[in-house]
């Protein structure tokens, strides 16, 4: 941890993310307004004491919705990935630790899935079962779990034949035994750097699935959603795409410094840079 704070870019990367989290758990507290309520009176307004951010062309708040938007873009993105880890690591594990018929075929299923472009496997299966959010969160699922089966099987095949592993089955432990406490702890600290930068990838994918109307549906705040409903109007209220813009930038940035730096604290070739 202190290897890791030691740098302000991380430390401050890591604020930014706390506080985004904060600002999704805490929404219906910090929200002025109700996000799905409509002002046709305060259509397109400007950032004032009224509206902090301006209104959407529904006149409704921009600031809540962008509150509210977290708690979407987020939740999709957390959740996706943690689907992602529940499901790729074990069966990295197994696969390089069993060999064989059964390390080729999935294997083999990885390597077909990560040959095409993410995004694209995932609006095609978004397409195919109907835009939602659980949809979505099955689509990155897909998308995002051969990464992390390809690199738990990696470390395990380097660590299945280690001397160590040798004497622990020599002492009678079983194969189940060896993969859940010996093998996996390993793989830990490198799928911890893909966790966090994979979180920051499925924020982007997400977003971009809000934004061709694959995301949540309206009237839900997303922050995709909110970009692609402001570029319409981008001539007659320039402001309505920078706020959820900048958030999702802000957001994602923050995920690739805290990745990195967890990457820098955790490899000791690294830690004298």
């Amino acid at each position: 941890m202190r290897r890791l704070f030691a740098s302000p870019t991380v430390t401050a990367a890591f604020v930014v993310m706390i506080g985004l989290c904060a600002v999704a758990l805490l929404a219906p507290l910090l929200s002025p307004r109700n996000p799905l309520v409509m002002d046709f009176r305060a259509q397109l307004s400007p950032p004032s004491r009224t509206f902090l951010l301006g209104a959407d062309s529904f006149g409704r708040d921009v600031l809540s919705r962008l509150v509210y938007g977290a708690r979407i873009s987020l939740g999709i993105s957390l959740a996706s990935v943690l689907s992602a880890v529940a499901i790729g690591v074990p069966l990295g594990c197994v696969a390089g630790y069993i060999g064989g018929l059964t390390d080729e075929v999935l294997m083999n299923v990885a390597d077909g899935l990560l040959s095409l472009p993410p995004l694209i496997i995932a609006v095609a299966l978004v397409g195919i079962l109907g835009p939602n959010v659980q949809n979505v969160v099955f689509a990155l699922t897909v998308v995002y779990a051969p990464r992390f089966a390809r690199l738990s099987r990696a470390t395990v095949l380097s660590l299945r034949d280690q001397d160590f592993v040798q004497a622990v089955r020599a002492l009678g432990a079983g194969d189940g035994r060896i993969l859940v406490r010996h093998l996996v702890p390993n793989a830990v600290a490198p799928l911890l750097v893909l966790t966090t930068v994979t979180f920051g990838q499925a924020l982007t994918a997400e977003s971009g699935l809000s934004f061709l109307g694959l995301g949540a549906q309206p009237p839900t705040p997303t922050w995709g959603s909110m970009l692609s409903e402001s570029w319409k109007f981008i001539q007659q209220a320039p402001w309505l795409p920078i706020f959820p813009g900048v958030t999702i930038m802000l957001a994602v940035l923050s995920l690739n410094v805290l990745g990195d730096g967890v990457r820098d604290a955790i490899d000791p070739k690294l830690r004298g840079r």
